[in-house]
């Protein structure tokens, strides 16, 4: 049998050719990619002439097509899909690969090459996007370990290769874990609260797992969990937060405490040996924020408010509950006092936010409306599973711009939280298109019942579908700089953005209409839904407050300070308390033995990124409000000066040739009710 991955594909837009592939042709494509990398990358460092960029740059550019082929298609179906065969292969190619990346950046003849150029790029006759793709290689390959001696490199190389295996094993035993503590429901009278559609989505979990006659409620990503909102039976809802919480953290094949121990432990034993304080200098020494000391000004700058609002938050809820607030009361009295106070009802929206909809008339809608561009599903083209969808995408005159994949519900083979993948990055050089996917993981109803998403999830497809957009709009001549290859603290922004269509009223007003009666959402409801933006601000900003400063926590560690944990959770309170996020009623959106960002996701160090980035979205929505909002000029000047770009360009410069000016953080504190 030919391997499908050795030639690339014919299909439309060189979309994998998934009925073809079987995962027997993972492991041999991915051996002969890297094989073949490496011989391309000695025919750039044993030629005797000076470097160029055409004898340099271009061909390393060119370099491990096959691999970048095989291995966009296996990380996708190891992570939406996956079964023994993946997940064990990925577990043993974690080293190999780590090795492979080492064997790159870490070679001195190529290092040496790519600093001469570095050190004349401007005399050259280069383009901006030249000179920034030499300027990018130097530095990372700098940070990367290039500059160390021999036995320097040797001790590196093994760290990497250490921690990506570590990596690849908290993922999998977070999912592994997951799905052991789904909630088995015996009987239904314990789901009082839930919709019909979430009922009937609770059994056919259970009925996937065998488990006829009875309901599964499977658990998220986060901390909470969608259900907890509805549910009126306090003991189901602490049975499910309880769940959420022990994840990673029992004794027994899928604990993660020591494997995070580890991962923290080795990251700065590499960071000090890269001549940095701690893993999270060396991360932010290549992210727009430059240092751990610029993160941390902000997030304590903005923790007392966030604690003092939930606060207030917690003393309302307590009130009308006339008892204590646990942490798995928190959503289902907050929305109570938001149904109390602004007469809105969450939950009760549900039906307007019927899933096919919302796709066509919503989150496709509004991308025609700001960007022009159109979609039509390729019935004739298949995904890598049965649910997911194919779209065709085209730019306003016609001309193509690339697939837009979709694969929405949840399974027990598919990793929790939501998230875009390239597929086929564009770019010029290779001739290269443009394939993206979106994974969500909404619960699927049984067979004949409506998909109804609730107000989170509308907000989390918005999202998702602005990282989808990056990636289809950035045109770029490289490999290096194709879709969301960007800094990580600002390639939240375009997809933050995007999320501000879902309540705009040319778009709310066309695809919230209820399933049964057709009936559009009343504009009353909507803006009281506007109107109690504000309320939970406190939980949520608290919560994920929590999340990033705990992340910050366990990178500024040096490896000594890093060797002396040993117990997570003891070293997880204490880092709650000293910013005064230590209110049990508000965990943490992620702990840490289920902290995937961090721990497994190339987030570590990171997750502050979000809120980072909410500042240069807060700032763009108040531009677009203030200039006419919802208009095919903003949307193309944002595509412009944004989204083209890619990774192809400083992104703050980007920002500022698109705002004028730098952002300002004031729109975010309004945002977040956390202005003084």
């Amino acid at each position: 049998m030919s391997n499908p991955f050795l030639a690339p594909s014919t299909l439309p837009y060189q979309l994998p050719p998934f009925a073809e592939i079987r995962d027997e042709h993972y492991a041999p494509a991915i051996e002969q990619g890297m094989a073949e990398q490496l011989a391309e990358i000695q025919t750039i460092t044993r030629r005797r002439d000076m470097p160029t960029f055409e004898n340099t740059m271009v061909p390393l550019e060119q370099s491990g097509q096959l691999l970048t082929r095989v291995l966009r298609v296996f990380y996708n179906k190891a992570s939406a899909d996956s079964n023994d065969t993946t997940n064990a292969l990925e577990a043993e190619l974690a080293p190999k690969l780590a090795a492979h990346t080492d064997a790159i950046k870490l070679d001195a003849a190529l290092y040496w090459r790519i600093a001469q150029l570095h050190d004349q790029r401007e005399l050259l006759p280069l383009t901006a996007e030249q000179r920034y793709l030499i300027e990018r290689h130097y530095t990372e390959m700098t940070l990367a370990g290039a500059g160390l001696d021999e036995a320097q490199k040797q001790r590196l190389s093994e760290l990497n290769a250490r921690i990506s295996t570590l990596e690849t094993a908290f993922e999998k035993n977070l999912l592994a874990d997951t799905n052991e503590l789904a909630v088995v429901i015996d009987d239904p009278a314990e789901l009082a609260g839930l919709t019909p559609g979430e009922i009937s989505a609770a059994a056919q979990a259970a009925a996937d797992r065998g488990l006829e006659g009875k309901h599964l409620v499977t658990l998220v990503l986060p901390t909470g969990h969608p259900w907890l909102e509805s549910l009126t039976n306090r003991a189901t809802r602490e049975r499910i937060m309880a769940a959420s919480r022990a994840r990673g953290s029992r004794a027994g094949e899928h604990d993660n405490r020591p494997v995070l121990l580890e991962i923290a432990r080795l990251r700065a034993e590499r960071a000090e040996l890269l001549g940095f304080a701690n893993h999270a200098a060396f991360v932010t020494a290549d992210q727009t924020a430059k240092t751990p000391e610029r993160v941390a000004a902000m997030l304590e700058r903005l923790a007392p408010a966030a604690a003092r609002n939930a606060a207030a938050e917690q003393a309302k809820l307590e009130a009308l509950a006339g008892h204590p607030i646990a942490a798995h009361d928190w959503a289902h009295y907050s929305e109570k006092v938001r149904k109390a106070e602004y007469d809105v009802d969450l939950g009760e929206l549900r039906p307007y936010f019927e899933a096919e909809r919302v796709l066509w008339r919503g989150v496709f809608a509004a991308a025609t409306k700001v960007f022009g561009i159109t979609f039509t599903e390729r019935t004739d083209l298949q995904g890598y599973h049965p649910e997911v969808r194919v779209f065709e995408v085209r730019n306003e005159d016609g001309s193509e711009l690339g697939l837009y994949l979709l694969d929405l519900y949840t399974r027990d083979s598919k990793r929790g939280g939501a998230w875009m993948n390239e597929l086929i990055g564009q770019n010029a050089l290779l001739g290269h298109p443009t394939v993206v996917v979106n994974n969500l993981n909404v619960p699927k109803p049984a067979a004949g019942e409506p998909t109804l998403l609730t107000y989170d999830e509308v907000n989390t497809f918005f999202h998702e579908f602005g990282h989808a957009l990056h990636g289809l709009f950035a045109h770029v001549t490289y490999p290096r700089f194709t879709g969301t290859n960007v800094y990580r603290d600002f390639v939240e922004f375009p997809s933050q953005v995007n999320e501000m269509w879902m309540l705009w009223p040319e778009i709310v007003n066309d695809y919230a209409v209820h399933h049964e009666t057709g009936e559009p959402i009343p504009a009353e409801v909507l803006e009281r839904v506007r109107a109690a933006q504000l309320w939970g601000e406190g939980f949520a900003t608290s919560e994920y407050l929590a999340a990033a400063l705990l992340d910050q926590a366990w990178h500024t560690l040096s490896a000594a300070e890093a060797a002396a944990v040993t117990d997570v959770a003891a070293f997880e309170a204490e880092a709650l308390a000293r910013v005064g996020l230590d209110n049990p009623a508000v965990p943490t959106r992620y702990s840490s033995t289920y902290f995937a960002h961090t721990f497994s996701g190339g987030y570590d160090a990171g997750y502050y990124s979000y809120i980072w980035s909410e500042v240069l979205d807060a700032d763009t929505v108040q531009w677009f409000e203030q200039n006419g909002g919802l208009t095919r000029a903003n949307g193309d000047r944002f595509r412009k000066y944004v989204l083209g770009l890619g990774g192809a360009g400083d992104p703050l410069e980007a920002y500022r040739a698109f705002r004028g000016r730098d952002a300002e953080i004031e729109p975010l504190l309004q945002r977040r009710g956390l202005a003084a």
